[in-house]
């Protein structure tokens, strides 16, 4: 098991919540970690949104989801949780996706049981393949993980909103027989299916807390006391930085120049200039 792979572990043998914010790029990464937040999940609607400023409709690559997780993981120590999508084609695809990210150093790699092109869990328009193909598709995972470095499985599916919340659990279930580290069951509509989710499907599970999605927000500790040990926050620093340039751009644009809310040297410091000065001085004539 790669060194990120066992701190994850390692935190998921505590048996608490862990409040897991969302990136979709180096800097945020950096930023979720200088706030002292012990691991976090590379989100693929924000690399989306970020890098191509495109919704989460499976229109961005594996390539591109690839380049991005491996800036993020350079700019972070804590472990980072991957979007995998659907694995980018059959079960060898996925086999190749798991190793890819391994490689990159990532912690842990979400595949999903949507049909390509997959959509976000909480839009209109996903399906799910059948559970067999759905079953190869972990199967594989997990045997990526066995002959690469040990790097953590969570198996996703989204079949609640097209078949229910038993065939939902009945899937889970089924990913984690075959050797799934951990589960997630996308999008439940009540407070009551996620007391299901977490009474009726053993190990670690995650759950996605969106601003304006079908699950309901509870506060952490009701979300612990529930059984997940990951809870999810996609949207989150998205949102607050889309609406933090869009309030700037407004006052620019009616000729205000907006107060600054840092100054340039704590930019300085966010950005690594401090330690760049310190290394590049080691190396001066």
């Amino acid at each position: 098991m790669n060194e990120n792979a066992k701190r994850l572990s390692d935190l998921l043998s505590e048996q608490r919540i862990h409040i897991t914010p969302c990136c979709c790029d180096a800097l945020s990464a950096r930023l979720i970690e200088l706030a002292g937040f012990e691991m976090m999940f590379m989100s693929g609607f924000g690399v989306s949104a970020d890098r191509l400023a495109l919704p989460d409709t499976g229109l961005i690559s594996f390539g591109e989801m690839l380049d991005q997780a491996r800036n993020i993981r350079s700019a972070v120590s804590v472990p980072v949780i991957a979007d995998g999508d659907t694995g980018y084609g059959n079960s060898l695809n996925v086999k190749r996706t798991i190793q890819q990210y391994s490689y990159a150093g990532l912690a842990c790699v979400m595949i999903e049981d949507q049909v390509a092109p997959k959509r976000c869990g909480h839009t209109q328009g996903k399906q799910v393949v059948d559970l067999h193909t759905a079953c190869h598709r972990i199967e594989a995972a997990v045997d990526a993980r066995e002959e690469s470095d040990g790097i953590l499985i969570m198996a996703r599916t989204d079949a609640l909103a097209s078949f229910g919340i038993d065939e939902a659990i009945k899937r889970a279930r089924a990913f984690r027989k075959i050797g799934a580290d951990l589960t997630f069951v996308e999008a439940p509509q009540s407070v009551e299916q996620m007391k299901r989710i977490c009474g009726e499907i053993d190990g670690p599970k995650m759950a996605n807390q969106l601003e304006g999605g079908l699950t309901p927000l509870l506060p952490p500790a009701e979300l612990a006391e529930l059984g997940f040990a990951i809870a999810a926050y996609p949207f989150t620093l998205l949102m607050g930085a889309i609406t933090s340039m869009q309030d700037a751009l407004a006052q620019m644009k009616q000729g205000v120049i907006p107060p600054a809310k840092m100054t340039f040297a704590e930019l300085k410091t966010i950005l690594g200039f401090d330690d760049y000065y310190q290394t590049e001085s080691k190396y001066a004539d």
